[in-house]
């Protein structure tokens, strides 16, 4: 799994949670409209990184 992956996979997650503990239901559906945006991006982190790899033997 990539960096950037990585990275947005949990800040989808941090932002569900988030979502969950808010009072407010305005921020809870941003909270929420937030993580899908963090894991719709994060699962194309992971599609292009598993397309794009480092081949040592081109350099």
């Amino acid at each position: 799994m990539t960096k950037p992956a990585w990275l947005l996979l949990t800040l989808a997650l941090a932002t569900g949670l988030l979502g969950l503990n808010v009072t407010s239901q305005g921020m809870q559906i941003a909270a929420f409209v937030v993580s899908g945006i963090f894991a719709a991006t994060g699962v194309l982190a992971l599609i292009a990184g598993r397309r794009f790899k480092f081949d040592p033997v081109l350099r």
